[in-house]
């Protein structure tokens, strides 16, 4: 099995061979165009995430810079999915996001690991494992999601967290590492922050 064949094989490879860096470089200069567009360039943002992303669905809107190994080359992201300055995407294999969810800023969600053994790391050897992140999801200012990871549908994971593995749908996780705080409750249709009721007449 070539290093190409092992990208989504979870198996050790070296990233750096001539067969996988001549179309990651290609994908990595379609990146540098999105992050010179113009705030008032949407349509032709929208456009080029179509090029640049795996699969994108309708309503997504990605707020340059944003920062990727294969330019969003293995990404799958859902409908109306919304993603905050300094996306970072580690997509040497495949990231996957749901519909309706959002990304804070400063967000990095990491595919590639290295093994701990120093002499293979001292070869550049690495491993991709694919990280799924579920429907309707909220991904506050910070959070770092590993190698592997899939949060549960609807699950709000608080700022700065670092998710070293799964969280479950309808809860909020926090921490390093995360881990569930607690489920989304009736609480939650009463209060949006803290003491701050919803006004559901003004919805």
């Amino acid at each position: 099995m070539d290093n190409k064949s092992k990208l989504h094989s979870g198996e050790i490879y070296y990233p750096s061979g001539d067969d996988i860096m001549q179309e990651q470089l290609a994908c990595l200069d379609k990146q540098y165009d999105f992050n010179l567009t113009r705030p008032t360039e949407l349509k032709k943002r929208e456009e080029m995430l179509k090029e640049m992303f795996a699969e994108i669905g309708e309503g997504c809107y990605v707020e340059p810079p944003l920062h990727s190994n294969w330019g969003g080359h293995h990404v799958h992201f859902g409908k109306n999915v919304y993603a905050n300055f300094n996306l970072t995407l580690v997509d040497d294999t495949h990231i996957y996001v749901g519909d309706y969810t959002l990304i804070g800023p400063n967000v990095i969600l990491a595919t590639a690991g290295h093994p701990v053994l120093p002499e293979l790391r001292q070869k550049a050897y690495q491993f991709n494992m694919p990280i799924h992140i579920g429907k309707n999801c909220w991904l506050g200012a910070g959070v770092i999601v590993l190698p592997g990871v899939t949060i549960g549908d609807n699950t709000v994971v608080g700022a700065g967290s670092v998710v070293t593995k799964d969280i479950p749908a309808n809860v909020v996780a926090v921490g390093n590492p995360c881990r569930v705080l607690r489920e989304i409750s009736d609480h939650d249709r009463e209060y949006y922050f803290k003491d701050k009721k919803i006004d559901y007449s003004e919805l």
